[in-house]
Parts: C-alpha cells; structure tokens; sequence
C-alpha cells in the first residue's frame, strides 16, 4: 500500500455540499474582517513609527570632546554701542578671558546705538560663568544700559528633532527691555548632558539646562555701577539618553498572527454558540406546535 502523505494535513477540508450558510454567520464574518483590518492597520502604524525611548545614568557620555562644551550665544543690546560689548568667561581651572572675540561678530542696530552679539565658543566642564559686560572696553561708561533680549543660547550639536520636547535653549526669547537699564542680571544655569542615538547607532552630543535669574545693581569699589549679564553655570551629573526604536518583524508578524487567529476563534465561537440557540430555539417552537 503506497503511503499517503495527505495523512499529515491537520486542515482537513469539509465538502462545500455538507455545510450551511446562515445571515448570522455572514454578519460576524464581515464583522470580523472589518474589525483585523482595524487592527492591521494600527498595528502597522505602530510598526512604521519610530519610537524614542529615554533614560536615565550617571556619566560624562562625551568623552572624546577633551572636557570642552561648545556654546552658541545670540543676544541683543538694542541701548549699548557695539564697541562696548564684550564676553568674559571665567571657571574654577583658572581660566580668566576678557574681551574674547573668537568666533564672534558684533551687528549694530538702531542705527548704531544698539549691538547684536553672536559668538560660538567652548568652555570647560567646571562650574563657572561667561558674561557680556563692558568690562573689555577701553573706557567704561557712565551709565550703561544692559536691558537685552536674549534670542538663543544653547550648548554641544543643535537636535533638530520634532520627537523630543526639552529645554535646549530655555532662555530663547528671554525679553528684559522693561528692566531696570542700570541692573545686572544673573541667570543661574543647572546643564544636563544629552544624547539622542538614531537607529543607525549614531549619536549626537547635546545639553539641555533649566535656568533661574534674578535682576540686581552692582557696585564697583569706586561706587561706580558697572552692570553685566552674568550666565553661572554648572554641570549635573546625571545624563539624559534618547535612542530611536522601531519595532522589530519578527513582533510585528507575531502580533498579526495573533490578532487574526484569535479574531476568527472568538468569531467561530460566537457563531457557533448563536447557531447553537437557534437551532434550540426552533426545536421548541416545533415542539409547540406538535
């Protein structure tokens, strides 16, 4: 007797003739499909979104930048001279620059009497400030007047992703035109290294910072008031990590698996049990009748 490899099939097929079509079973049938669409649908959204997950660890994740931190700073004195401005950067190794002028460029505005300052420099990973001030002007004047508007000051690679929400550049817009001309301003920066991981692997170093200000006026030892606008700064240790995923195909295939296997066994079973009813239901109405 030849052997019959049919004996493997577990999906034995039933004669069209020895089944019976009901509206029942054709409603949840139509039910059924619409409702694995829906979820194949949802499901392969889910699967071509990238998803950006964050975590939280204790550690310097830029080693390779040499203990530097580059820092973009954009701000406008619209009631100081251009030749009076100047930034200063100070920390706790020592470091003591006035007047730094690299990678700098000072923009007059109001037809001179006003100055916009851009400059791109790095400082130190250590506690310290940078301010503008008229400190590196070859005479100081009487009554400077340091009311500012701050459009960007940011540190390491600009993120340009729409997926996170942080404060990369929280003191942006800062408006303090209304403030006291003569006052010194001090804004108290807390920087959070960040690293955002795309789904190459590649990673960009970035800081987010919450800042806090407060507005007073200074005095020199000569009684002079000499005001600035101070941003002290100092680093935390802990480091924010985004890192883009996408769900892998091997779940995406498994979930649709399971979404229509379990649909059409729920769906079997309900119109089994509703076929079921119906038919009992008509036995006693037959019962009644006889």
């Amino acid at each position: 007797m030849p052997f019959d490899f049919r004996r493997f099939d577990i999906y034995r097929k039933v004669p069209k003739d020895l089944t019976q079509p009901t509206y029942t079973g054709a409603i949840i049938s139509i039910c059924c499909c619409l409702f694995i669409l829906f979820l194949f649908l949802s499901e392969l959204t889910g699967f071509i979104t990238t998803e950006v997950v964050n975590e939280l660890y204790v550690d310097d994740p830029d080693k390779d930048s040499g203990g530097k931190i580059d820092v973009s700073l954009n701000i406008s004195l619209p009631h100081l001279h251009c030749e009076l401005v100047g930034l200063d950067i100070q920390d706790e190794m020592g470091r003591h620059e006035v007047g730094h002028i690299d990678n700098s460029m000072k923009i007059p505005l109001n037809n001179g009497a006003g100055c916009r300052f851009e400059g791109q420099f790095s400082i130190n990973k250590v506690p310290g400030n940078f301010h503008v001030s008229t400190h590196s002007a070859t005479a100081q004047p009487q009554n400077p007047d340091m009311t500012h508007v701050i459009h960007k000051l940011s540190f390491g690679d600009t993120l340009q992703v729409q997926n996170i929400h942080g404060a990369f550049n929280a003191l942006g817009g800062a408006d303090r035109l209304t403030s006291n001309p003569l006052a010194s301003h001090d804004y108290i920066l807390k920087i959070v290294p960040t690293v955002y991981e795309d789904k190459s692997g590649k990673q960009r170093y970035s800081y987010q910072y919450t800042v806090a200000n407060k507005e007073y006026v200074a005095y020199s030892h000569t009684g002079r008031i000499i005001p600035a606008i101070w941003f002290r700064y100092d680093l935390s240790p802990i480091t924010v990590k985004y890192t883009e995923r996408r769900q892998p195909l091997y779940r995406f295939i498994t979930t649709i698996c399971a979404i229509i296997g379990g649909t059409f066994t729920v769906a079997g079973i309900l119109d089994s049990c509703i076929f079921t009813a119906s038919e009992a239901w008509k036995k006693i109405q037959l019962g009644k009748m006889h």
